[in-house]
């Protein structure tokens, strides 16, 4: 389990950089292998495959407490068997940690 789901995300009103694709690259290493980082490294994805609407439903839940918890919300397009999860830090105009801390979060809900 990553370090990462130790930390808790700190708001973000913008005025600090973004993650380099540096930075962003070593943080992509403390995620599990289904993240996807962005051609322009503004973003993380990844899409989560479930075998009925009913447990999409409830990660998509669980994924939505999560996010309350740490108010840092993602985009999300959900359907029958999928969620797909992307994550970005709109105040900074592309990643920052708490992206990473919310995805490592995410990797650690079980999936049934």
């Amino acid at each position: 389990m990553s370090e990462l789901t130790e930390k808790r995300c700190k708001p973000c009103e913008g005025g600090v950089p973004a993650l380099t694709r540096g930075e962003a690259q070593d943080l992509m290493g403390e995620l599990a292998s289904g993240w996807r980082l962005a051609e322009d490294a503004k973003s993380i994805r990844r899409e989560f495959r479930f075998k009925d609407f009913y447990r999409t439903m409830s990660f998509v839940n669980a994924l939505a407490h999560l996010a309350n918890i740490e108010d840092h919300h993602p985009d999300l397009e959900v359907g029958y068997g999928y969620c797909r999860v992307l994550f970005t830090t709109h105040a900074v105009q592309g990643l920052s940690q708490n992206d990473f801390i919310c995805a490592a979060k995410l990797d650690a809900i079980p999936l049934a």
